[in-house]
């Protein structure tokens, strides 16, 4: 599958805004790369958010010019993944350094159109995500549940 040229002005425009979230800086004296969301993602809970709907917004973009349903539930899922555990206070903002969950949305992006992958629909990607969200949230719910009962039975 080849990009059309507004297509490929979109991913241009996209794949900038990937770099400025995830590498335009450098660490002084190393080469650790890091962007806005991790300087972003130190602001408690709003910053975490607000790198959220620009990652969010950014795979809009590339749904809208063609992306499979499978590269978009792929980016969907990176997200998710970099949302999750980079919340987590200054670990998060760690993990989004080494993450870079924008580089990686474009780089499903670029095998998409150039190499012609990840092409069909999203249930292959959603349904085992599905399954493990279930799995997790039913543990979290008996683990909170241990701890209600042990708290009250102090």
């Amino acid at each position: 599958m080849q990009a059309t040229s507004k297509q490929k002005s979109a991913i241009s425009n996209v794949e900038s805004m990937a770099k400025w979230m995830d590498s335009r800086f450098t660490i002084p004296g190393t080469s650790i790369r890091f962007g806005l969301d991790s300087l972003i993602g130190l602001i408690p809970g709003a910053g975490d958010f607000a790198t959220l709907l620009v990652s969010g917004y950014m795979v809009s973009i590339l749904a809208r010019n063609g992306a499979s349903g499978f590269v978009v539930a792929r980016m969907a899922l990176n997200i998710a993944i970099d949302a999750l555990l980079g919340s987590i206070p200054i670990l998060g903002d760690i993990f989004d350094v080494a993450f870079k969950a924008n580089l990686r949305n474009m780089k499903l992006m670029q095998e998409h159109y150039v190499e012609g992958r990840h092409k069909g629909g999203a249930w292959k990607v959603v349904v085992p995500v599905m399954l493990l969200l279930v799995l997790f949230v039913g543990a979290l719910a008996w683990v909170s549940y241990r701890v209600f009962v042990w708290v009250f039975n102090l």
